[in-house]
């Protein structure tokens, strides 16, 4: 009789959040959709595309896209289907059986999953109640353990936390291992290392489209130096990203203001939303605390904020799950913000 191996025992499928409702800030999302004409060209371009024939396997044009909106060397991109994909080339190729995997607990919740499925040994290193941990704090944890690979984001999913640019890169220089730095938040602050990425041996960062209003698309992108570049190259599937999602993204990146002013338009709406949060703070004192946010989302601390998300699906709005105390609302359009606020003040008030 057949049976599958262990580790697939007991596995279940990810599970996003379920269900209809009239607000959505639940999933890191874009509340900004793409121009119409972007659309149409975007379709123009699909017009042409030979379906008989396997996609670019280098996603040349894309890549070159990609690079020249963020001023790197093409050379040094790889596209993949999502960071997703990507994240797992490199947890499976990058790490032996065994080896270790050191990740920054809590951070985004996919980098265990694949640790698990490599039969790395992962070890998740708690941040402690401020969520946070300094660079110092993290070269002893790497001395600590001495990890083949580090895997975390930065700005992190789902603190919303970073660190400065400074700081990432003595971590990078106080280490051997593998350092895979997420950067799938870093449109929504200035603190990038991709014009750095060559610089170092040991570095991959991560990007992704998914955040600026691209996530249908599922487009993300490893920036590292030749060597590794063409060791990811090798070891992802050839045709690993399909024609549709390789012109969507190409034409959207050849569109520099439009992508541009949809990442000021979020960043904004998040700042925004992040202010309006603070001053009910203040008002509800020792009722929530909200941390400073690096992202397109922000996180709040509370005693139980399951209560406050049934609530707010009674309402039809949706927020992340719970994680602990913790409690994630990615930002919306100026509407949905007010919606969202108006529901959060009138729990406070009956609570």
């Amino acid at each position: 009789m057949f049976s599958v191996t262990p580790k697939l025992e007991g596995l279940t499928p990810y599970q996003p959040v379920e269900g209809t409702y009239a607000l959505r800030l639940d999933a890191n999302e874009s509340f900004l959709d793409l121009p119409h004409r972007l659309k149409n060209q975007i379709s123009r371009r699909i017009m042409e595309v030979s379906a008989n024939r396997y996609p670019d396997p280098a996603a040349s044009d894309l890549c070159k896209a990609f690079a020249d909106f963020y001023g790197i060397d093409p050379s040094l991109v790889t596209a993949g289907n999502g960071s997703d994909e990507l994240i797992s080339v490199i947890v499976n190729c990058f790490l032996g059986r065994g080896e270790t995997l050191l990740t920054l607990d809590p951070d985004f919740s996919m980098y265990p999953f694949y640790a698990y499925l490599a039969e790395a040994h992962h070890i998740p290193f708690p941040k402690g109640p401020g969520l946070f941990l300094t660079a110092d704090a993290i070269i002893e944890v790497c001395k600590q353990y001495n990890p083949r690979m580090l895997l975390f984001s930065n700005p992190c999913n789902p603190t919303s936390l970073g660190l400065v640019r400074e700081d990432v890169r003595r971590i990078i220089q106080s280490t051997d291992a593998l350092v895979v730095l997420d950067e799938a938040y870093m449109d929504f602050w200035n603190q990038t290392l991709l014009g750095e990425a060559e610089q170092y041996e040991n570095l991959i960062i991560l990007r992704t489209l998914s955040k600026v209003g691209l996530a249908a698309f599922r487009l993300g992108f490893a920036v590292a130096n030749p060597r590794l570049t063409n060791l990811l190259k090798a070891a992802k599937s050839p045709y690993n990203l399909n024609m549709l999602s390789q012109v969507a993204g190409q034409t959207v990146l050849e569109s520099p203001e439009i992508l541009r002013d949809a990442i000021a338009k979020i960043r904004n709406e998040k700042e925004n939303l992040l202010q309006s949060l603070i001053t009910l703070q203040h008002n509800h004192h020792g009722r929530f605390t909200v941390f400073d946010s690096k992202t397109n989302f922000v996180t709040l601390l509370m005693e139980n904020p399951a209560t406050l998300r049934d609530e707010l699906r009674s309402r039809s709005i949706s927020v992340g799950l719970p994680l602990g105390k913790y409690l994630r609302i990615t930002a919306g359009s100026e509407e949905e913000n007010r919606m969202f606020l108006s529901a959060f003040e009138a729990w406070l008030q009956n609570k």
